[in-house]
């Protein structure tokens, strides 16, 4: 079980499932970093796209798990071979394989601790994890052109490779893959349920339950954490500075017409869960104003402390009839710890951009 065959066995599903996860990981970078070249360029449809890629991310990640730990078993033998080095093709393989293991193991490691919000490092998590996560694969696509003879040698169970295995092997080799496939199945079904819903029911280890917060509705950052409470309905007031700025109470932001729409949050971490919004629409607020079409918004909120408490809207985001400064949840207006007085909620965003009790927003050249 620790031979070439159960080795690329395992690497069929182990590098897809990287493959998967790095790709969407791209696509959660750009959408809540956005370059300058990218920033109105972002799409606002499908409404569900960063809810899609964000919860195969953390799936394929979490997936990937028992996927590398089999993958380690099976070749940890081979580590501890004498000599270390015998020619530059081993030397560049063991180099390559000590980078993959390494970055590997810590990109699995640290992104599923960001599942929990549990941070026991003194690094920024996203620009490092971002920045590993482009070591990793350059390491994987080294790691396979040096190992590629092995690969098709084993590739299949006709390859010349696996046929010159003793035959007697591969009845373990077909158990311990079998294990492994249960235990990816059984690790994806009790945790995929957070971001798709049908399945909520089995969660049984992840950090999230769509139904579970106020309204029912999670929530990763409270009013009490972002230092802002419940703000008086007579003191809040909606700043709007375009080229013709103005100002709202609250109660004339209530008198403005409402639109209704079905969105959901996404958030970073894995979860996600739809929900009926009520409120004003962006660009309407942004027309009063006297902004120009393809205007960028800057959304600050009222929380006083928090890496995300400003955060801008392109254009097409903006302009978007289903982008709400929303006031009510599901038919009730939205708890504190949902944004109250108002928030956010545009289409295709991740959570941590839907920014929170609203105070401001700003037309940008």
């Amino acid at each position: 079980m620790h031979d070439a065959r159960t080795a690329t066995s395992i690497g069929r599903w182990l590098g897809p499932a990287f493959v998967l996860c790095f790709v969407t990981g791209l696509v959660s970078h750009f959408m809540q970093h956005p370059p300058v070249w990218l920033a109105d360029r972002v799409p606002s449809r499908p409404s569900w796209g960063y809810r899609l890629t964000q919860g195969l991310h953390v799936a394929s990640g979490i997936a990937a798990i028992p996927l590398l730990l089999a993958k380690l078993w099976t070749v940890y033998p081979r580590l501890f071979q004498w000599p270390p080095l015998r020619s530059a093709r081993h030397a560049l393989e063991r180099l390559s394989v000590a980078v993959l293991v390494a970055g590997a193991v810590f990109e699995l490691a640290t992104g599923l601790l960001n599942t929990v919000q549990w941070y026991p490092w003194p690094f920024s998590f996203v620009p490092v994890h971002y920045a590993v996560a482009w070591l990793v694969t350059g390491a994987l696509v080294l790691h396979i052109a040096v190992k590629a003879p092995d690969i098709r040698a084993h590739w299949s169970r006709r390859s010349p490779g696996t046929l010159a295995l003793p035959a007697q092997d591969g009845a373990d080799r077909r158990s311990l893959l079998a294990a492994v496939g249960a235990a990816v199945g059984a690790v994806t079904l009790t945790t995929v349920g957070q971001s798709f819903t049908p399945l909520k029911d089995l969660i049984l280890f992840a950090p999230r339950h769509p139904d579970h917060g106020p309204q029912a509705l999670p929530v990763n950052r409270t009013a009490a954490a972002a230092g802002v409470g419940r703000v008086a309905d007579e003191q809040y007031r909606l700043v709007v500075a375009g080229p013709r700025p103005y100002t709202l109470t609250l109660d004339k932001l209530r008198a403005l017409p409402q639109h209704e729409v079905e969105l959901p949050i996404a958030c970073v971490e894995g979860w996600s869960r739809s929900a009926h919004w009520t409120g004003v629409r962006v660009a309407d607020l942004l027309e009063r104003s006297g902004a120009p079409r393809d205007a960028r918004v800057r959304v600050v909120s009222l929380q006083l402390r928090g890496g995300y408490r400003v955060s801008e809207l392109g254009h097409e985001h903006a302009l978007d009839p289903l982008t709400l400064l929303a006031l009510r949840l599901n038919g009730e207006e939205l708890d504190p710890d949902h944004g109250y007085p108002a928030r956010l909620i545009a289409p295709n965003r991740p959570g941590v951009l839907q920014t929170k009790w609203v105070g401001r927003l700003e037309v940008l050249s």
